[in-house]
């Protein structure tokens, strides 16, 4: 019953009215700033290499591997003369 006395109740048409307009036409918060998408990657420059994940049979990896250091290089070396001429 307390409750019933503190709500405002609108007998009044036009004051009902003007209380609409009133919260249709105040400032509503600014809603927080959309974030930027980020900036696209840079081309990867022409003979630079990228970091990659490469899954390799256990053998192919050993081959490579029994010289010692540089069998990145070696892999890297391998493929690449694999690849056609036109495409480096």
């Amino acid at each position: 019953m307390a409750d019933d006395r503190n709500r405002r109740r609108f007998s009044d048409p036009r004051a009902a009215a003007e209380a609409a307009f009133r919260a249709a036409t105040s400032a509503k918060p600014e809603a927080p700033p959309r974030q930027q998408a980020a900036p696209p990657r840079p081309a990867v420059p022409p003979g630079a290499r990228e970091m990659v994940s490469l899954r390799l049979d256990s053998a192919v990896l050993a081959h490579f591997q029994k010289d010692g250091p540089g069998w990145q290089d070696r892999i890297n070396a391998a493929l690449k003369a694999l690849v056609p001429a036109d495409q480096d």
